[in-house]
């Protein structure tokens, strides 16, 4: 008799630019998350599905841990502690290169820590020569992997399985992803404003996606940039739109390798003022609830 199913939900949890997006789409085996060298791109949880022989792995990539400082920060934080609540198993992400992790509660600012259990996860192993690796021990259970190289995922997912209940599949064993397809749209977007914008105007873009024909060939995406000042509007487009430009092949690149067809991305950008501290703003794009963050800054 083959052994019984399991399913179980874990979070990726650490501070900002730890490699938590890196490592989520090594897992899942496809680019879901944003991944850049700037902290703070992921704005919400990302839900990655990993199914394997008799087991299925839901994973969270949460945003990063931190003081929020103005609303949306404070529905970021609001979104990770409410699915820190539902996990089964909490993977406590820290740099390798500068191990060891402290405690990961006490990081949360949580007042009581939660029963949850948690592994600590040494990322960006490939970066820290074998030496300085740091070692498992009695004391600190740790996971030494690499998101570059796969090094030690394989270890890692054993040690996960043991923590997660026998339950059948919550979906279907092929699935990679729980997002619609519209949450990409808007994700590979700001992922390639990362890339291709400096400073601080990719954290004041937000995308909201106004048309989508999924069954048109090619597939129709329209796609609003928003951003908070007159001048960022100007950056975004570039000279000539080429910035613009730019930004919009490099997320239809991904869209088209995530969808297996050929999409036309049309883009536009907008002013919506100050949206990052307007619970309204926040509200029409589809941020959680923050508590009594909405009120400050």
């Amino acid at each position: 008799m083959p052994p019984p199913r399991r399913t179980g939900h874990i979070a990726l949890a650490g501070a900002p630019n730890v490699g938590k997006s890196s490592l989520l789409n090594r897992l899942v085996g496809s680019h879901l998350a944003i991944v850049s060298p700037k902290a703070q791109s992921t704005l919400l949880p990302v839900v990655g599905l990993l199914s394997e022989a008799q087991t299925q792995f839901v994973f969270h990539d949460l945003p990063g841990l931190l003081d929020p400082a103005y609303p949306l920060q404070a529905r970021m934080r609001a979104a990770m502690l409410a699915t820190l609540e539902r996990v089964h198993l909490v993977l406590h992400l820290h740099p390798a290169a500068v191990a060891p992790a402290p405690p990961f509660w006490p990081l949360t600012r949580l007042e009581h820590a939660r029963e949850t259990p948690v592994l600590v996860v040494y990322t960006k192993g490939d970066l820290v020569p074998a030496s300085g690796t740091p070692t498992p021990g009695a004391t600190d259970a740790g996971s030494v992997v690499s998101a570059e190289t796969g090094a030690g995922i394989p270890e890692l997912l054993g040690r996960i399985r043991g923590y997660l209940p026998v339950a059948p599949f919550e979906y279907e064993a092929d699935d990679v992803g729980t997002q619609p397809l519209r949450f990409f749209a808007t994700e590979y977007l700001r992922e390639a404003a990362f890339a291709h914008l400096e400073e601080e105007v990719p954290y004041g873009l937000a995308a909201e996606v106004e048309e989508f024909r999924e069954h048109t060939r090619p597939v129709y995406i329209r796609v609003t940039l928003l951003v908070e000042r007159d001048s960022q509007k100007g950056i975004v487009i570039g000279r000539g739109g080429r910035t613009l430009k730019a930004i919009g092949q490099d997320a239809r690149a991904r869209l088209e390798a995530l969808l297996g067809e050929p999409v036309y991305l049309d883009c536009r950008v907008k002013v919506l003022p100050n949206w990052r501290r307007s619970p309204a703003a926040l509200d029409r794009l589809g941020f959680p609830k923050g508590g009594s963050g909405d009120r400050g800054q």
